[in-house]
């Protein structure tokens, strides 16, 4: 379906964000607000008009979506870039290790995501516990992937007497495929949008259930999180030595991503069932648990020099890719 962007005016896509149409003086503050969002309205690029379907293709039961096609891209390719990692000299681990590590990772991603999901937006499910388990219904929260990763990745590297917070660093770095993938999956669903915005490019979303117009916020998360996090990591790890700091490579993923994160749930809607807790506290709940990542990877990168020590490559033929 071709693009099909609705305007009510040439000049008002210019003036309206900006502002620069005359209020009309009388009338409520909330009455012109909500005049000026209606009047707005046929400037937007509509969902509908993109053409984008959750569901790649159904063949009777079975239907494939392209939320989980975002996980396996982001697995795969973060695998085929942890291998690049680990063929650098001084890495943590050999080429041996990274099949097993994807696995304990991947692990970590999958239970930690859904019960992260579950106790910090869903706890009514603990009601009903069979229903934490019904993962096709979608939920993850990034922030419990993030723990039960760790874990894995910890029980990993105790298990084979690798030096678990490089691991960790080495980790990060490929991480940050996953998340733009993912995000790009949300955008697709039309989930998660953003608050109501006169922007050029802001879009109407069908699950508002409403014709006001919202901030792409998905889109903003793909680019920060995603795209500008991996370029911050890759410079790191191949234009300096940090990756020779344990700690230090995912004390910046850390706080890189608990930035982003931050700044963005200001242009994002809370989830329905979290408006109230929002309302209350000031922040919404990814905010929340944004604030112990952000002292996490600051304590991090602070004390990372303390920890540098003379890494040496691990021997034998396969610790090279």
């Amino acid at each position: 379906m071709p693009l099909s962007i609705r305007r009510s005016s040439s000049l008002g896509i210019f003036l309206s964000p900006l502002g620069l149409i005359a209020r009309p003086p009388y009338g409520s503050s909330a009455a012109w607000g909500k005049a000026l969002i209606l009047s707005t309205v046929a400037e937007h690029i509509h969902f509908t008009d993109l053409g984008l379907n959750d569901t790649i293709f159904r063949i009777g039961w079975f239907s494939l979506k392209w939320y989980s096609i975002s996980y396996i891209a982001g697995i795969i390719v973060g695998w085929w870039y942890l291998l690049k990692l680990v063929a650098q000299p001084g890495a943590p681990m050999a080429r041996r290790h990274v099949d097993d590590l994807i696995f304990y990772a991947t692990l970590g991603i999958i239970l930690g995501g859904r019960i992260g999901y579950v106790l910090f937006y869903q706890p009514a499910m603990l009601l009903t516990p069979l229903q934490v388990f019904r993962l096709w219904d979608g939920g993850m929260s990034f922030h419990g992937g993030v723990i039960g990763t760790s874990v894995g990745i910890i029980l990993f590297a105790r298990a084979h007497k690798l030096n678990w917070l490089r691991v960790h660093d080495y980790i990060a770095c490929a991480t940050p495929f996953g998340l733009f993938f993912g995000r790009l999956a949300n955008f697709v669903n039309g989930e998660l949008y953003g608050k109501p915005s006169n922007a050029p490019w802001a879009i109407i979303f069908p699950r508002t259930g409403d014709d006001i117009a919202r901030h792409p916020s998905q889109l903003y998360e793909a680019g920060l999180e995603g795209v500008l996090l991996f370029a911050l990591l890759w410079f790191c790890f191949w234009r300096t030595k940090m990756r020779y700091d344990p700690g230090k490579l995912v004390g910046i993923f850390l706080a890189g991503y608990g930035t982003a994160r931050f700044i963005v749930e200001f242009f994002r809607e809370p989830d329905e069932q979290l408006r109230d807790f929002a309302t209350a506290t000031g922040l919404h709940m990814g905010q929340w648990l944004c604030v112990p990542m952000l002292i996490g990877g600051g304590y991090l990168i602070a004390t990372a020099k303390r920890r540098r020590e003379r890494i040496e490559p691990i021997a034998g033929s396969e610790s090279v890719a």
